[in-house]
């Protein structure tokens, strides 16, 4: 149950906007006479320190020059005539270490002096004002060079006690300004609540006894003579209204019978079209699924056929290899049955045989090393249970497996990782999301196979590893972007495109990994996907 709000009356209502307008008025033009008042008076205050200090640095030259401090000191004392003069120091800089030293000073009577403030020449070059102070030091020249310096402290002792004066000949003023409003505002108010009040007394009478042929009176103030007038009218039409309420009641009592019949009709038809609806959603559902199973072999399909080209080259090459080793041993075997072999050939022989072994050697590392990436790449997608991971071996061997399929676009793939950063997560998803990425970027991104570059950052949080993917093709179709996770989004439509890739990634990501992936939008060329996971590291 609702509060009912504060209620107040037209008088108090009156009295006090007139009274809070006035006082606000009041206070502002005060507020703002005060404080330039104040700051003008802070100005002249500064500025007669500024001329003081100035004909004490002149006056001080020669003494300073001269080292006569006694002479600088009388004349120091002329100061005491003047109040707003606290404290005056003189530096002179001494001619070896170039630093200032003190010299004399003068303090007011009834004055403290006040420390030494050569540490804070640089600061009081300009004046520093304080609550009860102003203080500011000014250089001694002599023939265009500095021979030491003048500090001035100034009491503000009498620019607070006329503040002080002035807020309260405000404050007089103000309540006495009050005062005389509020009685003007009673007058006002009485001449317009009589009015009102008759007009209340004649809405109360029409409310409870529905006196609709009740009229309002004229009264002296116009705008309540403009509002009786259409109140007039309110109970002239409203009595017409009750009349034509009475004949609708009937017509509508009709209306309703036939309403309800025909909303009837119409639940049935609903029901019965929800009922296909929901029939046809899980038919679609269904396909999806199958769908995104096809895309998951035809992805798998494609890595391995890509892992079987880049595989065949090594071992060629360590056929080759092994064909032309076994062409120079029966050469070399033929010289020695005949006794014809010279130290020449078979030196020949060596050095051919040992460049020929290093390249079988190499080239079968090298598809040893490529068959071990498909194994760690092709593991059991489907698999719901976590193991270690270390994040940055999988990135390079998910970018190693693709390389056939990346060659035709030659992008430069950069990992930025820790190399030794570890999670708790499922492999196989992981690497089908970053697979899929790989694809998406030679397929849709780059246009030809010039200055095409991929980048993974990988950052880790507290709770959360988060992994940056960009590139630097195309981007992604802003007629797409908001839907670019949606099931059958391509802009390869017709060309082969299913429009289920990143459809695939999103639910990888979102079901299998537990985190969430977003496209950035930095008004920057190429796309931009922000994936985070759940950080879970091994102890």
């Amino acid at each position: 149950m609702s509060k009912n709000k504060a209620q107040t009356s037209i008088r108090k209502a009156l009295i006090s906007a007139v009274m809070l307008v006035t006082a606000l008025c009041l206070s502002l033009s005060i507020s703002i006479s005060t404080y330039l008042d104040v700051k003008e008076q802070k100005y002249l205050i500064l500025n007669k320190l500024n001329i003081l200090t100035e004909i004490v640095a002149y006056n001080a030259q020669i003494t300073v020059l001269f080292d006569d401090r006694k002479t600088e000191e009388e004349r120091l004392k002329s100061f005491e005539s003047i109040p707003l003069v606290k404290n005056i120091h003189i530096y002179s800089v001494d001619e070896l270490s170039g630093k200032a030293v003190f010299f004399t000073s003068f303090n007011a009577s009834k004055t403290p002096p006040v420390p030494i403030k050569v540490d804070s020449i640089a600061e009081l070059k300009h004046p520093r004002v304080g609550n009860d102070y102003v203080e500011l030091i000014k250089p001694i020249i002599y023939e265009n060079e500095i021979k030491g310096y003048v500090y001035i402290r100034g009491g503000l002792e009498r620019l607070n006690a006329y503040i002080n004066k002035k807020i309260l000949i405000d404050i007089v003023l103000t309540l006495f300004v009050l005062i005389l409003v509020y009685f003007v505002a009673k007058r006002i108010q009485k001449r317009i609540a009589d009015p009102i009040d008759e007009l209340s007394v004649l809405l109360q009478d029409v409310s409870k006894n529905h006196n609709y042929e009740a009229r309002a009176k004229k009264t002296n103030i116009s705008e309540l003579n403009q509002l009786a007038s259409s109140l007039n009218i309110m109970l002239t039409r409203t009595q017409k209204q009750i009349a034509r309420h009475e004949k609708d009641k009937q017509e509508i009592k009709q209306l309703n019978q036939s309403l309800e019949e025909k909303v009837n009709q119409r639940t049935i038809a609903l029901r019965e079209a929800n009922q296909e609806l929901l029939n046809t959603l899980e038919r679609m559902h269904q396909y999806q699924n199958q769908i995104v199973e096809s895309e998951k072999m035809a992805s798998l399909g494609q890595m391995v056929a890509g892992v079987a080209h880049e595989v065949n080259t090594p071992i060629g090459l360590g056929i080759t290899g092994s064909t032309l080793l076994r062409d120079k041993l029966a050469e070399i075997n033929i010289g020695f049955e005949q006794k014809t072999l010279t130290s020449t050939q078979l030196k020949r022989f060596i050095d051919d045989g040992i460049e020929n072994l290093d390249l079988i050697y190499r080239n079968l590392n090298r598809a040893a090393e490529l068959v071990s990436s498909f194994k760690k790449v092709a593991v059991n997608q489907d698999g719901e249970i976590n193991s270690h991971v270390n994040v940055n071996g999988l990135l390079h061997d998910v970018v190693l497996s693709m390389r056939s399929e990346m060659q035709f676009k030659n992008p430069i793939v950069t990992i930025n990782c820790d190399q030794d950063l570890a999670i708790e997560t499922k492999s196989g998803p992981l690497q089908q999301v970053i697979q899929q990425l790989l694809s998406n970027s030679v397929i849709h991104g780059f246009h030809d196979n010039k200055e095409n570059q991929i980048t993974l950052n990988v950052e880790r949080s507290k709770n959360e590893l988060i992994i940056h993917y960009a590139d630097n093709g195309v981007g992604v179709d802003k007629t797409i972007k908001n839907r670019i996770f949606d099931p059958f989004v391509t802009t390869k439509r017709g060309e082969g495109g299913s429009g289920l890739g990143m459809h695939l990634v999103y639910n990888l990501v979102t079901h299998a990994l537990g985190g969430s992936i977003v496209c950035v939008d930095q008004n920057q060329q190429g796309a931009h996907f922000m994936i985070t996971l759940p950080f879970s590291e091994e102890a």
